[in-house]
């Protein structure tokens, strides 16, 4: 799901069948943004950058290398801008299509989802 941060609005829906990671379902989508658009996203999107040039990636601590203070003032940042993302993935999963398995027609899947989306 792509989410605009100035008006909270879906910009782009891309559903997989089954169990399958974030990372790879945007890599099969073949849905790109502009190269002057950012990108935020979180660790799941690690190497995101060698697809798309904008892309903001949180700093990743380890036991050996804890974060420094820019580090962690970065992430926070990062957090901040993230969360009405996050505000708007809690409203889609509100959303019973979401939450539950999917019965229908997998032809409808789309059309249902454009239908009862939560509108902001």
């Amino acid at each position: 799901m792509v989410v605009c941060l100035l008006t909270g609005l879906i910009l782009c829906l891309y559903c997989g069948k089954g169990r399958l990671h974030d990372f790879k379902l945007w890599k099969d989508s073949q849905w790109r943004l502009t190269p002057d658009t950012a990108l935020y996203v979180d660790l799941g999107f690690l190497g995101i950058d060698q697809l798309h040039s904008k892309s903001v990636l949180p700093f990743k601590a380890s036991k050996k290398h804890p974060l420094t203070k820019e580090q962690k003032k970065h992430n926070r940042k990062q957090a901040a801008i993230s969360a009405p993302i996050e505000h708007v993935n809690r409203q889609c999963k509100i959303f019973r299509i979401v939450k539950d398995t999917y019965r229908g027609k997998h032809k409808n899947y789309g059309l249902n989802w454009n239908y009862g989306a939560p509108k902001n």
